[in-house]
């Protein structure tokens, strides 16, 4: 990690690989439910033939609110989701309904079982201090401390303590609330 003294306090990107690996290892102890994280692969030609959209997996996460988490501690900011389910009849009128359409086929297509969450569009977040200053992605530094960014982009200046964020976002993976 650091060459730092063993009584010194952890730098923010250490501690939030730290907070991140143990989160991984409660999800992995407790059996939680986990989602396919998959990469994209847009309309192409194989030799002159034609092929249509695929995703193809790339791996197993964990769907921490606004953030993705593999078995490794990964983190990757979430993109896209959707479900390898029958596309359905393709005469929509709406173009996001269709864009909906293609990418439940370029799922199944892919070969992901048959209603598996498929995680696509993702980046994964390097967990160092360029990640936590750069202020486009998920994280942000308060006063050295790591905080999760609720929403990304428009707005999104509601933040959390990470520690409290994983812990809150963990204990409703592994229990969730019963009944509404």
């Amino acid at each position: 990690m650091t060459d730092a003294p063993p009584d010194a306090p952890l730098r923010p990107e250490d501690r939030a690989r730290t907070l991140i690996g143990r989160a991984a290892e409660r999800l992995r102890s407790a059996g939680a439910r986990d989602e396919a994280l998959a990469e994209y692969i847009g309309r192409r030609r194989v030799l002159l033939v034609p092929r249509e959209p695929v995703m193809r997996p790339v791996g197993r996460v964990w769907r921490i609110g606004v953030l993705l988490i593999d078995t490794e501690g990964t983190a990757y900011a979430t993109g896209s989701t959707t479900r390898a389910i029958d596309p359905g009849r393709r005469g929509y009128t709406s173009e996001s309904a269709r864009d909906r359409a293609e990418e439940r086929a370029a799922a199944r297509r892919g070969r992901f079982p048959d209603g598996e969450t498929v995680n696509f569009g993702w980046r994964r977040l390097a967990l160092d201090a360029d990640e936590f200053r750069s202020g486009d992605g998920p994280f942000v530094l308060v006063d050295d401390v790591p905080m999760v960014r609720w929403r990304v982009g428009r707005g999104g200046t509601s933040t959390t303590e990470l520690g409290a964020y994983l812990d809150d976002r963990v204990s409703l993976l592994i229990d969730p609330p019963r009944g509404a």
